[in-house]
């Protein structure tokens, strides 16, 4: 950030009186700028034993498969940008069940937060964002082309989850140099 977006007078980079963290700061018009992390929030559109995924059509991970998602907006709800993100993404409506899995992300600033959620009906078809859409069995998923970590992590524990028929909250820390098969995660009951 360079310039303040109250007054439009540069700004710097200081810890504010009463705070413990780098800002960025007006001296102009005295704003702080605070900049927290995004929330991403998406879904697992299930159909019987099956999956709807998205093939990606913009970056990153442009080509690959992941669930559908996206950045909360402004004025709405978890499950309405869930909603949204699978409209969006799949021209699937779905029905959320329950939140599933919450992830950090502090190396990219992001909270990604995932639903278990019904699909509707079979009217789906690819959005803007995405090549292709399709449901999916556990043994079709394409594990070696999922686009994210997150989405890995959430259809393992969805898929094990649904053999004992118990479905928790999974956490877990997502971290730059976390080796993709680590397994510390944790599950609220």
């Amino acid at each position: 950030m360079n310039f303040c977006s109250e007054c439009g007078k540069p700004v710097v980079l200081r810890i504010p009186e009463g705070d413990n963290r780098p800002r960025y700061v007006c001296n102009y018009c005295h704003t702080i700028h605070y900049q927290n992390p995004n929330v991403v929030t998406g879904c697992i559109p299930v159909w019987n034993d099956r999956i709807l995924l998205c093939k990606r059509a913009i970056e990153p991970r442009y080509g690959l498969w992941t669930l559908p998602a996206g950045f909360m907006e402004n004025a709405e709800t978890m499950e309405q940008a869930a909603m949204r993100e699978s409209l969006e993404e799949a021209n699937a409506r779905v029905e959320i069940d329950s939140i599933y899995a919450v992830f950090s992300l502090p190396h990219v600033n992001q909270v990604y937060v995932m639903y278990r959620a019904r699909l509707l009906d079979l009217d789906y078809s690819a959005g803007t964002e995405s090549l292709e859409v399709d449901l999916f069995s556990e043994d079709e998923i394409p594990w070696d082309n999922l686009a994210f970590r997150t989405i890995r992590y959430t259809l393992e524990h969805f898929f094990e989850d649904r053999k004992t028929g118990h479905f928790h909250v999974h956490t877990r820390d997502i971290h730059a140099d976390s080796p993709p098969n680590h397994r510390k995660s944790t599950h609220v009951k």
